[in-house]
Protein backbone atom coordinates (compact mmCIF):
# COMPACT_ATOMS: atom_id res chain seq x y z
CA UNK A 1 0.00 0.00 0.00
CA UNK A 2 1.14 3.54 -0.75
CA UNK A 3 2.63 5.26 2.43
CA UNK A 4 1.98 8.47 1.53
CA UNK A 5 -1.33 8.88 3.03
CA UNK A 6 -3.30 12.07 3.08
CA UNK A 7 -2.74 14.52 5.89
CA UNK A 8 -6.58 15.43 6.56
CA UNK A 9 -7.43 18.96 8.66
CA UNK A 10 -11.76 19.85 8.94
CA UNK A 11 -13.64 22.76 8.27
CA UNK A 12 -16.87 23.38 10.14
CA UNK A 13 -15.97 19.75 11.23
CA UNK A 14 -17.07 17.71 8.30
CA UNK A 15 -15.32 19.00 5.63
CA UNK A 16 -12.32 17.66 4.86
CA UNK A 17 -9.10 19.81 3.75
CA UNK A 18 -5.75 18.31 2.48
CA UNK A 19 -3.07 19.60 4.47
CA UNK A 20 -1.19 19.23 2.02
CA UNK A 21 -2.25 21.05 -0.43
CA UNK A 22 -4.23 23.44 1.75
CA UNK A 23 -7.87 22.35 0.02
CA UNK A 24 -11.53 21.01 0.58
CA UNK A 25 -11.64 17.78 -1.47
CA UNK A 26 -15.08 18.98 -1.98
CA UNK A 27 -17.81 21.85 -2.08
CA UNK A 28 -18.40 23.26 1.02
CA UNK A 29 -21.73 23.71 -0.13
CA UNK A 30 -22.52 20.56 -1.19
CA UNK A 31 -20.45 17.98 -2.00
CA UNK A 32 -22.36 15.35 -3.66
CA UNK A 33 -24.52 18.08 -5.72
CA UNK A 34 -21.15 19.47 -7.21
CA UNK A 35 -20.10 16.18 -7.92
CA UNK A 36 -22.96 15.34 -10.14
CA UNK A 37 -23.20 19.17 -11.90
CA UNK A 38 -19.74 18.91 -12.34
CA UNK A 39 -19.18 15.04 -13.70
CA UNK A 40 -22.19 13.17 -13.97
CA UNK A 41 -23.60 16.04 -15.83
CA UNK A 42 -20.31 17.35 -17.65
CA UNK A 43 -19.78 13.81 -19.28
CA UNK A 44 -23.60 12.94 -19.56
CA UNK A 45 -23.08 9.74 -17.93
CA UNK A 46 -26.03 8.65 -17.57
CA UNK A 47 -27.00 9.02 -21.08
CA UNK A 48 -23.93 7.73 -22.61
CA UNK A 49 -22.91 4.66 -20.10
CA UNK A 50 -23.41 1.30 -20.99
CA UNK A 51 -21.73 -2.20 -20.89
CA UNK A 52 -18.46 -1.56 -21.59
CA UNK A 53 -17.92 2.00 -20.64
CA UNK A 54 -14.85 2.74 -18.92
CA UNK A 55 -14.55 6.23 -16.54
CA UNK A 56 -11.42 7.50 -15.48
CA UNK A 57 -10.51 9.81 -12.60
CA UNK A 58 -7.76 11.99 -11.40
CA UNK A 59 -7.88 12.48 -7.89
CA UNK A 60 -9.71 9.70 -5.89
CA UNK A 61 -10.17 11.61 -2.63
CA UNK A 62 -12.86 10.82 -0.67
CA UNK A 63 -14.61 8.80 -3.40
CA UNK A 64 -17.38 10.78 -3.03
CA UNK A 65 -17.41 10.90 -7.12
CA UNK A 66 -17.68 6.77 -7.21
CA UNK A 67 -20.43 6.75 -5.06
CA UNK A 68 -22.46 9.04 -7.26
CA UNK A 69 -21.51 7.27 -10.31
CA UNK A 70 -22.43 3.83 -8.76
CA UNK A 71 -25.72 5.25 -7.22
CA UNK A 72 -26.63 7.04 -10.89
CA UNK A 73 -25.90 3.96 -12.78
CA UNK A 74 -28.13 1.57 -10.69
CA UNK A 75 -29.77 -0.85 -11.98
CA UNK A 76 -28.04 -0.28 -15.63
CA UNK A 77 -26.16 -3.66 -17.07
CA UNK A 78 -22.46 -3.99 -16.51
CA UNK A 79 -20.07 -4.01 -16.31
CA UNK A 80 -18.98 -0.31 -16.51
CA UNK A 81 -15.01 0.44 -15.95
CA UNK A 82 -14.56 3.27 -13.04
CA UNK A 83 -10.20 3.32 -12.96
CA UNK A 84 -9.19 6.24 -10.18
CA UNK A 85 -5.60 7.18 -9.87
CA UNK A 86 -4.27 9.20 -6.21
CA UNK A 87 -1.16 9.56 -5.08
CA UNK A 88 -2.23 10.17 -1.21
CA UNK A 89 -5.14 8.21 -0.48
CA UNK A 90 -7.10 8.55 2.71
CA UNK A 91 -7.42 6.68 5.93
CA UNK A 92 -10.57 4.74 6.09
CA UNK A 93 -11.21 6.80 9.21
CA UNK A 94 -11.12 9.97 7.79
CA UNK A 95 -12.71 8.54 4.81
CA UNK A 96 -15.87 7.28 7.24
CA UNK A 97 -15.89 10.79 8.27
CA UNK A 98 -16.01 12.86 5.21
CA UNK A 99 -18.92 10.62 4.01
CA UNK A 100 -21.00 10.52 6.62
CA UNK A 101 -23.02 13.80 5.95
CA UNK A 102 -24.25 11.90 2.98
CA UNK A 103 -27.10 9.77 3.86
CA UNK A 104 -28.62 8.98 0.37
CA UNK A 105 -24.92 7.09 -0.31
CA UNK A 106 -24.31 3.30 0.47
CA UNK A 107 -21.05 3.93 1.44
CA UNK A 108 -20.78 1.13 2.99
CA UNK A 109 -19.41 -1.48 0.16
CA UNK A 110 -16.91 1.49 -0.60
CA UNK A 111 -15.61 1.85 3.20
CA UNK A 112 -15.25 -1.91 4.04
CA UNK A 113 -13.26 -2.72 0.57
CA UNK A 114 -10.94 0.49 1.50
CA UNK A 115 -10.51 -0.62 4.98
CA UNK A 116 -9.89 -3.78 3.52
CA UNK A 117 -7.03 -2.65 1.46
CA UNK A 118 -8.83 -3.73 -1.82
CA UNK A 119 -8.20 -1.69 -4.49
CA UNK A 120 -9.56 -3.44 -6.99
CA UNK A 121 -13.67 -4.53 -6.35
CA UNK A 122 -17.14 -4.49 -7.68
CA UNK A 123 -19.65 -1.51 -6.32
CA UNK A 124 -23.41 -2.28 -7.99
CA UNK A 125 -22.77 -1.79 -11.95
CA UNK A 126 -18.95 -0.82 -11.64
CA UNK A 127 -15.32 -2.76 -11.75
CA UNK A 128 -13.20 -0.74 -9.82
CA UNK A 129 -9.63 -0.14 -9.73
CA UNK A 130 -7.98 2.68 -7.88
CA UNK A 131 -4.47 3.01 -8.86
CA UNK A 132 -1.63 4.89 -5.83
CA UNK A 133 1.15 6.64 -6.79
CA UNK A 134 2.12 9.86 -8.46
CA UNK A 135 -0.16 10.23 -12.11
CA UNK A 136 2.59 11.73 -13.88
CA UNK A 137 4.49 7.79 -13.67
CA UNK A 138 1.51 5.65 -13.35
CA UNK A 139 -1.01 7.02 -15.84
CA UNK A 140 1.67 7.04 -19.06
CA UNK A 141 1.92 3.43 -17.96
CA UNK A 142 -1.70 2.72 -17.87
CA UNK A 143 -2.74 0.54 -20.98
CA UNK A 144 -6.49 1.70 -20.08
CA UNK A 145 -8.57 3.77 -23.06
CA UNK A 146 -11.46 5.93 -21.11
CA UNK A 147 -14.79 7.14 -22.48
CA UNK A 148 -15.18 9.65 -19.69
CA UNK A 149 -12.46 11.31 -17.57
CA UNK A 150 -13.28 13.12 -14.25
CA UNK A 151 -10.18 15.54 -13.78
CA UNK A 152 -10.45 15.99 -10.07
CA UNK A 153 -7.16 17.10 -8.67
CA UNK A 154 -6.44 20.14 -5.89
CA UNK A 155 -6.85 23.84 -7.47
CA UNK A 156 -4.20 24.22 -10.07
CA UNK A 157 -3.04 26.96 -8.11
CA UNK A 158 -2.14 24.15 -5.15
CA UNK A 159 -1.83 21.12 -7.25
CA UNK A 160 -0.19 22.88 -10.26
CA UNK A 161 1.53 19.08 -10.47
CA UNK A 162 -2.11 17.35 -11.87
CA UNK A 163 -3.03 20.11 -14.37
CA UNK A 164 0.37 20.07 -16.49
CA UNK A 165 0.55 20.41 -20.09
CA UNK A 166 2.55 16.98 -20.08
CA UNK A 167 -0.49 15.27 -18.18
CA UNK A 168 -2.79 16.37 -19.83
CA UNK A 169 -1.91 15.22 -22.78
CA UNK A 170 -1.93 11.50 -20.96
CA UNK A 171 -5.56 12.36 -20.29
CA UNK A 172 -5.92 12.63 -24.33
CA UNK A 173 -4.08 9.67 -25.44
CA UNK A 174 -5.80 7.76 -22.59
CA UNK A 175 -9.17 8.43 -24.40
CA UNK A 176 -11.04 6.64 -27.03
CA UNK A 177 -11.46 9.31 -29.56
CA UNK A 178 -14.99 10.75 -28.76
CA UNK A 179 -14.52 10.65 -25.17
CA UNK A 180 -14.63 13.30 -22.76
CA UNK A 181 -13.49 14.96 -20.01
CA UNK A 182 -15.19 17.48 -17.25
CA UNK A 183 -13.48 19.54 -14.81
CA UNK A 184 -14.63 21.77 -12.16
CA UNK A 185 -12.08 24.48 -12.98
CA UNK A 186 -12.05 26.76 -15.67
CA UNK A 187 -8.26 28.14 -15.35
CA UNK A 188 -7.34 29.26 -18.13
CA UNK A 189 -3.84 27.43 -18.28
CA UNK A 190 -5.90 23.83 -18.23
CA UNK A 191 -8.36 24.93 -20.40
CA UNK A 192 -5.29 25.75 -22.93
CA UNK A 193 -3.68 22.37 -22.24
CA UNK A 194 -6.43 20.37 -23.01
CA UNK A 195 -7.08 21.82 -25.98
CA UNK A 196 -3.73 21.49 -27.46
CA UNK A 197 -3.91 17.89 -26.40
CA UNK A 198 -6.83 17.73 -28.94
CA UNK A 199 -9.62 18.13 -26.87
CA UNK A 200 -12.59 20.62 -27.87
CA UNK A 201 -13.13 22.35 -24.80
CA UNK A 202 -15.83 24.26 -23.67
CA UNK A 203 -16.37 26.38 -20.95
CA UNK A 204 -19.72 25.95 -19.20
CA UNK A 205 -21.08 27.22 -15.35
CA UNK A 206 -20.15 26.17 -12.99
CA UNK A 207 -21.25 25.05 -9.31
CA UNK A 208 -22.73 26.88 -6.79
CA UNK A 209 -20.19 30.07 -6.51
CA UNK A 210 -17.95 28.69 -8.73
CA UNK A 211 -19.18 31.02 -12.36
CA UNK A 212 -17.38 28.32 -14.86
CA UNK A 213 -16.30 24.66 -15.40
CA UNK A 214 -14.87 22.89 -18.19
CA UNK A 215 -15.58 20.15 -20.54
CA UNK A 216 -14.45 18.81 -23.47
CA UNK A 217 -14.57 16.15 -26.33
CA UNK A 218 -11.59 14.49 -27.79
CA UNK A 219 -11.87 15.26 -31.53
Amino acid sequence: MNDQIADITWKNNQTPVATRFDDPYFSLSDGLAETQHVFLNGNRIVTRAKQGFHIAELGFGTGLNLLATAQALTGMDGPIRFTSFEAYPMHVDDMTRALAPFSTLDTGPLLSAWASGARQFTLGTLQVEIILGDARKTLPAWQGQADAWYLDGFSPAKNPELWTDELMAQVARHTRKGGTFATYTAAGAVRRALSAAGFDVVRQPGFAHKRHMTSGTLT
